[in-house]
């Protein structure tokens, strides 16, 4: 493990394997350096990228300072990117999608290549949309130390997860490991803050963005994971879009990229579901 201090001094803690050009994972909501999906991607990447894991703040061993404000967690992705190097791809899952577009917009010099799986917009009516006060929800259950119905709030609220799959998730292996991180469940909704709604894009929200972009889902996904995929690729300049057959949703499992050119282009779609980090000439 190593740490690097972000601006505001906070402690970021990252681990680096593998040889290549510098590729940096980004989690998503209840995910950690040591727990969660980018880990075991990590290991099937490393052998065509310098990748980099970090627990993103308050999460693993990483420090936090409060309050929370969505430029402290692009200040932390840019110090990881400036660690190694100055310049790196970047993907990232879920929420950690969303961190990932909002920092390439912020610091586009940072972000060579951007690849986005399964960003949870909410852009239509395939689905309910996340309550306009969920930070509030969340945020008054963890002050009453109701950490474990914060959790089942988010699952249920915000991922769709099924009611039967809410009632038996105490009983699963993982539920410390989500509980022991649900204190930082504001800090992904606030990323998302405004785009779970059921309201299209807004047009020009990240003109800004100048890094190739690949958005992705998977094909076997809830059609609003879908769509969004479909939606935020439109709403990018430039942006392609993919979906990978018979991949289920992000909550399940993550793409397996292995096949990641440094510079050729994407394969067609009858290949196999490995998806390409865009090429800069894309």
């Amino acid at each position: 493990m190593k740490t690097v201090t972000s601006k505001d001094g906070t402690a970021i803690a990252y681990d680096q394997a593998g040889n290549g050009p510098p590729l940096v994972l980004v989690d998503g909501a209840l995910n950690s350096r040591a727990f969660g999906l980018n880990g075991p991607l990590a290991a099937v990447l490393a052998d065509r990228f310098t990748v980099i894991t970090y627990d993103r703040r308050g999460r693993g061993s990483s420090g936090d300072i409060l309050p929370y404000a969505v430029q402290r967690e692009i200040e932390d992705l840019a110090a990881i990117i400036d660690a190694a190097g100055g310049q790196a791809c970047v993907y990232g899952i879920s929420s950690g999608a969303g961190l990932a577009l909002e920092t390439a917009c912020a610091v586009p010099a940072k972000v060579a290549k951007l690849a986005l799986y399964e960003p949870p917009f909410v852009v239509d009516n395939s689905r309910p949309p996340v309550p306009a006060d969920a930070v509030q929800q969340v945020t008054g259950l963890l002050a009453r130390g109701r950490r474990g119905a914060a959790v089942k709030l988010f699952l249920r609220e915000d991922a769709q997860v099924p009611a039967m799959g809410v009632a038996l998730m105490p009983l699963m292996p993982a539920w410390g490991k989500l509980k022991a991180l649900v204190h930082t469940l504001p800090y992904d909704l606030t990323i998302m803050a405004g785009g779970q709604q059921g309201r299209p894009l807004p047009p020009g929200r990240w003109a800004a963005l100048t890094a190739p972009t690949l958005v992705m889902a998977g094909g076997k996904s809830p059609a609003w994971l879908q769509n969004a995929a479909q939606a935020l690729a439109h709403a990018l300049p430039g942006a392609s879009h993919r979906t990978l057959p018979a991949r289920p949703t992000s909550s399940k499992q993550n793409p397996s990229p292995r096949s990641w050119p440094t510079s050729s282009p994407a394969p067609p779609a009858t290949s196999p579901p490995t998806p390409a980090i865009p090429r800069n000439d894309r």
